[in-house]
């Protein structure tokens, strides 16, 4: 292999890029467009449930618990209704998640210390944000009737005395326990990992459909030469998308980073030679534009997104699902990414994700340079 030639190769593939506007907007566009796109809409928290109440007590034994509701950040209190018509409209229409009624003898029980029901109705249309929205409500009303107990307790001069138990939470790496902090650093891995497939794998493809294959194929450069000399400019504007994406979780959704900054972009080479590799060698063995871009999305895009751990639990996954997952390049990439955003892990506990993508990105390579043939068939 001479490096004169590689050279003269990667000079040709990065001036192709640069006069393509549509590669260049597959390499740098579409990855900021889904960073912003992705970063914004895409969450895991629920809260501002839209709450609505039907106060049928109208004390202020009722209206305390309708305060502590308004207190919770995790309900928008709208405006009271008066019957359960209107309880069904706002649920049915959306404009409430859940619906609070208060009976009549609410002030009555309370006062006698006696057991009181307190209807929570839910949209279970959505059943994520319903079980968030119960287990909320469940809390706000836990805390009422305790701050009740103890009242009534002092009142009667009994001993007030606390819970045997009592959790006392201290939340590690996501302190805030936001969402996004969660999902961005496996963005980032999504996002490489699709752009990386889709630039290559038009690459060859090109090549053989607009007849310069056949150019190549005559001069003296060898096939590891060919493959290695179009890895590098595509290599480079993944480079340049991490560096994109680093700054837009650091100034833009102010991600934490507790790790070393030098060991996400080490980490980050090995998998987009793997992921470039990857669409190389679509694109060698389809010899069409449309096909290997194609293959490509369902290769890259639906694996990264579906099993990789990115949004769904891989642990809540069916057996076998699970163990297919450990074909999924983009899942040991995630797991890299979260753990050195989120929890500041080395190389001492990252290595076997880090062994899985460079041996990955070697197997591919290997296949792309034995698939890749020097003559016309």
């Amino acid at each position: 292999m001479k490096l004169k030639r590689v050279r003269a190769i990667a000079h040709k593939e990065f001036l192709h890029v640069l006069r393509d506007w549509r590669s260049l907007g597959i390499g740098i566009a579409i990855p900021v467009l889904m960073l912003f796109l992705f970063g914004y809409a895409l969450t895991l928290d629920v809260d501002r449930v839209p709450l609505v109440v039907w106060d049928q007590s109208a004390t202020p034994q009722s209206r305390t618990l309708v305060d502590a509701f308004k207190a919770s950040r995790y309900f928008t209190m709208l405006p009271a209704v008066s019957d359960y018509r209107e309880v069904e409209r706002s649920i049915a229409s959306r404009r409430a998640e859940i619906a609070l009624v208060i009976p009549v003898d609410f002030a009555g029980k309370v006062a006698a210390g006696r057991a009181v029901a307190v209807q929570a109705i839910l949209d279970g249309s959505d059943s994520n944000v319903a079980s968030f929205a119960l287990g909320y409500a469940e809390a706000v009303v836990g805390g009422y009737s305790q701050q009740v107990t103890v009242a009534a307790a002092s009142r009667l001069g009994l001993p007030v005395s606390g819970a045997l138990l009592k959790v006392e939470p201290r939340v590690w790496f996501n302190t805030d326990m936001e969402s996004r902090n969660y999902i961005f650093p496996g963005l980032i891995a999504i996002v490489m990992m699709v752009i990386a497939a889709l630039l290559t794998s038009l690459t060859f493809a090109r090549e053989w459909e607009v007849g310069t294959m056949e150019q190549l194929i005559a001069t003296p450069v060898t096939g590891g030469e060919l493959i290695l000399g179009k890895l590098i400019p595509y290599f480079a504007i993944g480079m340049f998308d991490l560096v994109l994406s680093v700054l837009v979780a650091e100034f833009v959704f102010h991600i934490p980073m507790r790790g070393e900054l030098w060991l996400v972009f080490a980490s980050s080479s090995i998998f987009m030679v793997g992921a470039l590799s990857l669409g190389m060698l679509i694109s060698i063995v389809t010899k069409s534009q449309f096909l290997a871009s194609q293959i490509a999305l369902v290769a890259t895009m639906l694996p990264a997104f579906l099993l990789s751990g990115f949004v769904f639990p891989i642990a809540n996954m069916p057996y076998p699902i699970q163990v297919f997952t450990h074909i999924v390049t983009a899942r040991y990439f995630v797991v890299l990414l979260r753990g050195i955003y989120l929890k500041g892990l080395g190389l001492g506990h990252l290595y076997g994700e880090t062994l899985f993508l460079a041996g990955f990105a070697v197997l591919i390579l290997a296949l792309s340079h034995l698939k890749f043939k020097k003559k016309i068939v």
